[in-house]
């Protein structure tokens, strides 16, 4: 198959802001290869569906492996699969604790990993990891430590990784999201969790989309978190 368009990795990809993603960048003239546990192949022949667990060290390289050999190039992995599990710190348990390192920093290290090095042989790409307001600005109404532990830990590698990169062509970024109407968040809990942001209301996953589309387009950024919380990270 002829390599000529560019290609998007997306994990989490099956629902949500994934699948909105999947489409995003499909409109974009952009090849996907999209990963999820659940995800259904796809009559797309520009899209390859990949099921697996993104927590386990072999599912990140084997997505990757699996694009070049696909469509010869990996020009954009955007790291979305992640799971959230608000708690009270003393009450998480360990299978909780697992869940959360395994989904979150596993899912992130070990397809990095494998993308940036297909990145370096092109020359070019981009990484962008979504991680949480929580992590600037944690809030006493969602007590969330793992959340913290894990996206703060993406938060300070999106850092790390931009600088030893960045003269390398890849550039790398996050979006650190407010609560996101999404199907994760039941109705009845939404007048809550608008209540969070300073707005007054949830984001939609449409504002996801339109940054991680910003940075896809903004060449001269690198090392940055925008937020897309409703004002959630300035204060109340």
């Amino acid at each position: 198959m002829s390599n000529a368009k560019k290609v998007a990795v997306i994990t989490g990809a099956s629902q949500g802001i994934g699948n909105a993603l999947v489409k995003s960048y499909l409109d974009r003239n952009y090849r996907v290869v999209a990963t999820s546990r659940s995800i259904k192949p796809s009559a797309d022949p520009d899209v390859l569906t990949i099921a697996g667990d993104i927590g386990d060290p072999g599912t990140g390289p084997q997505v990757i492996a699996k694009a070049m050999e696909h469509f010869g190039r990996v020009d954009t992995l955007v790291n979305n699969a992640g799971i959230f599990v608000a708690s009270p710190f003393t009450k998480y348990t360990a299978e909780q604790y697992a869940q959360v390192i395994s989904t979150n920093v596993n899912g992130f290290f070990f397809i990095t990993q494998a993308a940036v090095e297909a990145m370096e042989q092109q020359g070019s790409g981009h990484i962008v990891s979504i991680t949480t307001a929580l992590v600037q600005h944690p809030l006493s109404q969602v007590p969330s430590v793992l959340a913290s532990l894990s996206k703060g830990g993406i938060a300070a590698a999106t850092r790390s990784l931009a600088i030893e990169y960045a003269a390398r062509g890849i550039r790398v970024n996050a979006v650190a999201p407010g609560v996101i109407k999404t199907p994760m968040h039941a109705p009845e809990t939404h007048d809550f969790l608008a209540a969070l942001h300073p707005v007054g209301r949830m984001g939609e996953i449409c504002d996801i989309v339109g940054a991680i589309l910003y940075l896809e387009g903004a060449g001269f950024v690198t090392g940055e978190t925008i937020h897309v919380d409703g004002g959630q990270q300035a204060g109340h």
